[in-house]
């Protein structure tokens, strides 16, 4: 009781215990602290207090020297106090080590609090004195200090966040020995950080581990399994070098734990966009995160120094550079990113570094009313092709900055980006590198709408980009506008809806390819679609009209049902995520009613019924679940391609679905996935005469080994998922060949076709909860499973299917949450996992010497047992509670336990089965004694016997 502990003079209470432990050379001596200032050194086996010491600070940690003879103890004050044992009057020497010394021996002026002292010693120098606070209260919004006392020099070590607690790593695990401290463990609010005590400076080793996903909120997500062998390397290489210098030279010391050996060999990389602009390259392979490669999108961009600078043009309140929509093709190594500013980045990866005198970039004037407009400028309007003629693109001359301003005749904003770009050179360091900055620009007084949907290819040279107004292809080869067309325009006669542009076309920023007259445009109508368990078609209605109809209807009732068209950028508030600040003169009824741009696809693939031959084109889907086919006339390869342009015209095919178009993907006969045509990646910043040979495009031919008539029109498979049901279209028949409604009272919020188990199937996982996948291309059912409800926004742009049976989405605001549809993985799930602890060989004790040993000076180990147990202190109370070893034994857990929590239950069975035995052992030694006193019985009695005969009586 603390009344046995303090001085008999003393009323007062000492205050919480906050501070414990025993002497390193003998553990019978237990050092309390108090927070009044009172430290007691207590002998357990004479229960009573051997010394007292009394400063007038309140203490917060006390600290060991090895020896036993002097410990250390941190106050209220700032000051450090160290006592020896045999002294309890005063202390021997009182620090204040950040406290100014005043004149005339007076105190120093007080500190902040010391909140943890450590007192570490050495063999060949001056003793380690460690500590967290302490600092003077004049040092005004200084960050948190870890201070470093060895011998005459004291070194200040600054915190990026408030310190939780610090450990020392030394050489050896005994307190009783020299400690030769080599490391600081710095436990931060959000860091860990770990100080090398043997280098001049103490600088930190290098962090092999993320702790936190982000240090910006993420905004999008892109997961990709199966990558190209060489992609991770590469990526690590260049994002070695951002690294900053300065880090110690040895590796991280902390060497616990072994990463498991699962059957998973494939790299996956994840990709996260975030709030202020920045993309992460992840390697997620089996069950590591490592960041490879950070790339800044917003340095190609002028930024204001204060807020009132701020430019007007935002259409965001802050997070003008949040990333939305990433797409990338990990064969070729292109990369572009849509942004919340309705910005699109091209990127080319480089290992050399260059630097960019004037950074490219085009401006875009997207529409959805076609009013009469004046052309960007710098851009040279071609005249408008006729139906059916085609005009050649006009390059554009790239652009160092935007134009800064622009107004229409009625005042209002016109021509004007959301950012602007920087117009002096800029360095570029490898890695990723601006190929190509692409703008939507203010219209009559209205902003840009944001970027819904994003598509690149490498083959062809070509991105495209879509939202609520329209589509627009660029031709990032010859920075050049190919296509710039509102929704309406691109049915041509052929719209369902019969919709009409609300004013005449006049004048508008002309594509540069021309567009053919729409007039064998398709619409497959839903009844001749068979469902797989059917395996039989309905008869076609005649009445196209009247369907037509219903069918708009119900598009509507899903919509409303639906989320918005731009829901993948769309965030949560709770998220600390950007939000929006749009001014717009188009009512919200009017933007609900706009079709937008929800899905693209480049491919080879057959664009009409008529064809006989797969060729480039584009397909584009539509929140009204329209699937619209554009032909890409592609020039050859090599020089030819920079002069020639690319002729780009709707096809006129037309296909329907349910609900807003997700994903599209094709297939061959045999079931197999066409990938996108993609050229190979290839160093752009060296001598062209080194890559004559790669300077061919590579695309991958469309395999044909028809068998049968059959085969040969139905060379290929059109898969189209929406947000209610998928399609498997026959081509260039264009049959609907097998139909599923994926759900009738929710949505599907992501859909990927993927590869699973040498096949292909397509995962969905919808706003109710569920995770499906569908068979290919038969679209049988083959997992329904209710995983997670749509709680949040974050879920929703996060969450992405890929290769192997992965998946993941952001659980909070900085966890990866990683899941996986496949039985293989699940069976190898407990080889990937690793383990925590490893078993080590101890150390060692220090050698106590002879002297020691003869006289006592070594250190004395303790019987806590014999100190504390039943044969000394009594039986315990029946109100404690009491271990009792249940009859199973080890074998029945080794099968039931596996990994750490197995170990540890079999440990603490061994534990039972040794206590068990060493009862065992100790009802063996009572026989073994009362055997041995009978014994020594029947020789007393034996000797009593024959004492006084003589020998020759025996």
């Amino acid at each position: 009781m603390w009344n046995k502990a303090i001085e008999l003079s003393s009323k007062s209470h000492p205050g919480p215990v906050v501070h414990i432990s025993d002497n390193p050379m003998d553990e019978g001596k237990l050092l309390i602290g108090f927070e009044s200032g009172t430290v007691v050194l207590w002998d357990l086996k004479s229960k009573k207090a051997d010394y007292r010491y009394t400063y007038d600070e309140a203490i917060h940690s006390v600290a060991w020297h090895h020896e036993g003879k002097q410990f250390i103890c941190s106050h209220s004050d700032g000051t450090l106090t160290i006592w020896n044992v045999r002294s309890p009057t005063k202390p021997v020497q009182t620090i204040t080590p950040h406290g100014k010394q005043l004149k005339d021996g007076k105190k120093p002026e007080p500190c902040k609090p010391i909140l943890k002292v450590e007192f570490k010693t050495t063999r060949s120098g001056e003793p380690f004195i460690i500590l967290s606070g302490g600092l003077s209260y004049d040092t005004v919004g200084r960050r948190p200090c870890l201070t470093v006392m060895h011998g005459k020099s004291t070194a200040v070590l600054e915190m990026d966040y408030s310190i939780v607690d610090f450990l020392t790593l030394c050489e050896t695990p005994y307190p009783n020995d020299f400690q030769e401290p080599y490391a600081v463990v710095v436990l931060l609010e959000k860091d860990l950080v770990l100080i090398d005590l043997a280098q001049n400076g103490y600088p930190i080793f290098e962090n092999p581990y993320p702790l936190s996903i982000h240090e910006s909120p993420v905004t999008c997500c892109e997961y990709f399994a199966d990558c190209p062998v060489d992609l991770i390397p590469a990526l690590y290489s260049v994002g070695a070098r951002q690294k900053r210098q300065g880090y110690s030279k040895k590796e991280w010391p902390i060497n616990g734990g072994n990463w498991g050996l699962g059957a998973q060999s494939y790299p996956e990389i994840i990709i996260t966009g975030h709030a202020d602009g920045s993309l992460k390259f992840w390697d997620a392979s089996a069950i590591t995160l490592q960041v490879l490669y950070k790339l800044k999108t917003s340095k190609v961009f002028e930024k204001s120094r204060n807020k009132d600078e701020r430019p007007n043009t935002d259409i965001v309140d802050e997070d003008p550079y949040a990333i939305q929509i990433i797409s990338w093709c990990p064969e070729s190594r292109m990369l572009c990113i849509a942004g919340v500013s309705a910005h699109v980045i091209i990127y080319r990866f480089s290992k050399q570094e260059v630097i960019t005198e004037v950074i490219p970039m085009l401006e875009v004037r997207l529409l959805y009313e076609i009013n009469d407009v004046e052309t960007p400028e710098g851009e040279q309007a071609p005249p408008l092709p006729t139906p059916g003629g085609v005009s050649n693109p006009q390059p554009i001359p790239p652009q160092s900055h935007p134009s800064t301003s622009s107004s229409s005749s009625d005042g209002l904003r016109d021509n004007v980006p959301c950012l602007k770009v920087k117009n002096s050179p800029l360095k570029q360091s490898p890695g990723y590198q601006t190929e190509l900055v692409i703008q939507l620009v203010w219209v009559g007084g209205e902003p840009p709408q944001q970027i819904t949907s994003l598509a690149v290819n490498s083959s062809y040279g070509l991105v495209v980009f879509g939202n609520c107004n329209g589509i627009a292809m660029v031709d990032y080869l010859q920075k050049a506008v190919l296509l710039n067309l509102g929704t309406i325009e691109l049915y041509g006669s052929n719209d369902p809806y019969r919709r009409e542009p609300r004013s005449p076309r006049k004048s508008r920023q002309p594509s540069g390819a021309g567009l053919c007259d729409i007039s064998e445009g398709t619409v497959v109508p839903e009844d001749r679609c068979k469902s797989p368990t059917s395996g039989s078609s309905s008869p076609h209605n005649s009445d196209d009209e009247q369907k037509m109809n219903n069918f708009i209807e119900k598009a509507k009732m899903s919509r409303k049902l639906s989320l918005p068209t731009d829901l993948k950028p769309d965030l949560d508030v709770k998220d600390n995520s950007f939000s929006r600040s749009r001014s717009s003169s188009v009512t919200s009824i009017d933007k609900e009613s706009r079709e937008a741009i929800s899905a693209l696809h480049f491919c080879e693939t057959f664009t009409r019924k008529t064809d006989s031959s797969p060729s480039p084109c584009l397909w584009v889907g539509t929140t009204l679940g329209t699937v619209l086919v554009i032909a890409l006339n592609l020039p050859p390869g090599g020089e030819q391609r920079l002069l020639q342009p690319v002729i780009v015209s709707p096809s006129g095919t037309i296909l329907r679905l349910k609900g807003a178009i997700l994903r599209m993907a094709f297939l061959d006969t045999t079931g197999c996935l066409i990938p996108p045509a993609y050229e190979p990646w290839r160093e752009h910043n060296v001598p062209e005469e080194k890559d004559e040979k790669e300077k061919l495009k590579k695309r991958r031919p469309v395999s044909v080994s028809p068998s049968s008539s059959q085969e040969i029109s139905e060379n290929q498979y059109a898969v189209i998922c929406s947000e209610k049901q998928a399609k498997v279209i026959s081509l260039p028949t264009q049959n609907c060949a097998y139909k599923q409604n994926i759900t009738e009272t929710s949505f599907v919020l992501r859909g990927d076709i993927v590869a699973l188990s040498n096949s292909i199937c397509l995962a969905c996982f919808c706003a109710n909860g569920h995770i499906m996948t569908f068979s290919l291309p038969s679209l049988r059912p083959l997992l329904d499973v209710y995983y997670l409800p749509l709680t949040n926004m974050r879920i929703a742009r996060t969450f992405c299917f890929t290769n192997n049976g992965q998946a993941l989405y952001l659980v909070s605001p900085t966890e990866i949450q990683r899941l996986t549809y496949s039985q293989e993985t699940c069976e190898n799930l407990q080889e990937m996992l690793g383990e925590l602890f490893t078993p080590v060989e101890t150390p060692e004790a220090p050698n106590r010497g002879f002297f020691k040993g003869l006289f006592g000076g070594g250190a004395q180990s303790l019987d806590r047992e014999e100190l504390f147990g039943e044969s000394s202190s009594g039986k315990a109370s029946r109100s404690l509670a009491q271990h009792i070893p249940g009859p199973g034994g080890i074998e029945g857990v080794k099968g039931a336990a596996s990994g750490v929590v197995g170990e540890l239950a079999r440990a603490r069975l061994a534990l039972d089965e040794r206590g068990q035995k060493l009862g065992d052992l100790e009802e063996r030694t009572a026989a073994m004694l009362s055997s041995a006193d009978a014994f020594s019985k029947h020789a007393h009695e034996m000797m009593l016997k024959y004492k006084d005969k003589k020998w020759y009586q025996f």
